[in-house]
């Protein structure tokens, strides 16, 4: 072990002794990290992960094998890390990081916490029980070449969520089944015939576009209207599923093939309104199948990426460790060398957001709503829960009465659910004071009426209203230019999909742009290395 074979300075080795750190995630990152920590002679470790082994993780998850799969990340994880270093003392959790058995207390036992994770919402989590317990965090992330390490420290750096990320979205079931225009929208679509084949099936989720439907125009859908009205249907129409019929055919791969991309797209065809300003769909068959190469632009999990990120995750656990984290740096590992011919940049941290909800001395946002249709239920889940990242919120009404809204105790507030949030008299300017016990976390969410929210959204969470209010005037100057009112150019912005290891999870930055063009809008370089970067 690099902390018993004299290759540290003495110091260093042992503060690692003596050091207990907390790795959340034992995937891509999380295998790499774990042999690096045991290999670099830590011997006090903590070890959480949700999820089981996969086959398809065997290609770079290298502390499992083929007798592993189905069985807990973390467990196997530990005993394959112990073969490295048998005297490491490692325990094991197959749990979530966000239940309530790991609160404040759990996190101030440790001296860090690096992050392996590969969602926004444990992310989230784990940033905020940080900052509550006032410990380090190494948050860390791959895609494909590209990764990134940065370092979290309360009132120090900024926070995992000081940089606004756009909101994950849903799609109308209409848009998904029957005029998809964007990659995501065909991403959705598969993840729901996946469970409508094989999974937990959902009606509300099936992939089809109905047949039975007399709503829908032209000759496909004068055919149902024509039909004999069936007993014992809704509105007299039987609907078959996705899986009630697959199964009728034994799942017969031609057969599902044909209908799906072939017969349903005939029947999309049929309805010609749809495709006055649409391009219209090509029906393929699954017996004469053009010659070309596997669609998509997936980003593929690398090895030796993952590698690279772990090995950078414990080299600045190691300068907190010896008291040295102002010489931490976010490092970005870039696909290609730069002029200097690195491919590593590293960068000054930066200083906390003073407008961020989450670690500013006075955490609040605003939320803009219509209260006349949101209920308590969507504040809860949709707009804290989901949007705020929050767990188990108590809320209650800044009016002078302390009227409680919701409540974190089950049941106690279960008739609010369905109430407006009209109906308690909250409107423009109302304050909701938010607590998140589970984090020690508090808001003030600052509500914003508005009749109607652009593109039909159901809110819009912005961080106060003074943008806001300067968005109409943003627009106006833009209109008088003869400019777009749409800030985000899509083409030239790389985003990063959340669903597989990602960095900085959706924030949003160039990737394309020259150097110079790059150094100008990053000043926050250290004044050692300004040389271009990859930010993700």
């Amino acid at each position: 072990m690099a902390a018993s074979l004299g290759v540290l300075e003495e110091k260093t080795s042992k503060n690692i002794l003596f050091c207990k750190i907390l790795v959340v995630g034992a995937g891509g990152i999380g295998c790499e990290l774990l042999k690096n920590l045991v290999l670099t002679g830590f011997q006090d470790l903590v070890v959480i992960d949700l999820d089981t082994i996969d086959v398809s993780n065997l290609n770079r998850q290298f502390l499992f094998r083929k007798e592993h799969v189905g069985k807990s990340k973390a467990q196997v994880a530990k005993a394959s890390a112990l073969t490295f270093n048998p005297n490491a003392k490692i325990v094991a959790h197959h749990d979530s990081i966000m239940s309530p058995d790991y609160g404040v207390d759990f996190f101030r036992k440790f001296d860090m916490v690096m992050n392996a994770l590969d969602n926004r919402a444990a992310r989230n989590h784990v940033n905020r029980m940080c900052l509550a317990a006032d410990i380090p965090l190494i948050e860390s992330g791959t895609a494909g070449y590209l990764g990134q390490v940065t370092v979290i420290k309360k009132s120090l750096t900024e926070c995992y969520e000081c940089q606004p990320k756009p909101p994950q979205k849903t799609f109308p079931g209409c848009t998904i089944r029957n005029t998809p225009s964007e990659p995501i929208h065909c991403v959705v679509w598969a993840k729901h015939l996946f469970n409508q084949l094989f999974g937990e099936e959902d009606p509300d989720q099936d992939v089809s576009p109905d047949t039975e439907d007399p709503e829908l125009t032209a000759e496909a859908g004068q055919t149902a209207l024509d039909q004999k009205e069936k007993a014992n249907t809704a509105g007299g129409i039987e609907r078959k599923s996705t899986r009630a019929w697959a199964m009728e055919t034994g799942y017969n791969a031609k057969k599902i093939f044909n209908k799906l991309f072939r017969d349903d797209i005939k029947y999309l065809l049929s309805m010609e309104t749809l495709w006055k300003k649409r391009r219209p769909p090509v029906p393929l068959d699954f017996d004469n199948l053009p010659h070309t190469a596997m669609a998509g632009n997936i980003i593929p999990a690398i090895a030796t990426t993952n590698a690279i990120i772990a090995a950078l995750i414990v080299m600045e656990g190691l300068k907190i460790l010896n008291g040295k984290i102002e010489e931490c740096k976010q490092i970005y590992l870039n696909r290609q060398p730069n002029p200097r011919k690195k491919l590593l940049i590293p960068c000054a941290l930066d200083k906390p957001s003073p407008k961020c909800y989450v670690c500013s001395s006075k955490p609040e946002v605003t939320v803009v709503l219509n209260t006349g249709k949101i209920t308590i239920k969507t504040l809860e889940d949709k707009i804290l829960k989901s949007a705020l990242g929050m767990v188990a919120p108590d809320v209650e009404i800044d009016d002078g009465k302390g009227t409680i809204l919701i409540s974190s105790e089950e049941g106690e507030t279960e008739e609010n659910n369905d109430k407006f949030l009209s109906e308690f008299h909250i409107g423009n300017g109302s304050i909701l004071k938010c607590d998140d016990f589970l984090q020690s976390y508090e808001l003030k969410v600052i509500i914003a009426h508005a009749d109607k929210l652009e593109e039909d959204k159901e809110f819009d969470v912005v961080g106060d209203l003074s943008e806001l209010q300067a968005k109409p005037q943003e627009e106006k100057s833009a209109d008088q230019n003869g400019a777009t009112t749409d800030h985000q150019d899509e083409e030239d912005d790389l985003m990063v999909v959340e669903d597989i290891d990602v960095v900085k999870t959706g924030t949003k930055r160039k990737a394309d742009q020259d150097i110079e063009e790059i150094k100008a809008k990053r000043t926050k370089t250290s004044s050692e290395e300004n040389d271009d970067i990859v930010v993700l």
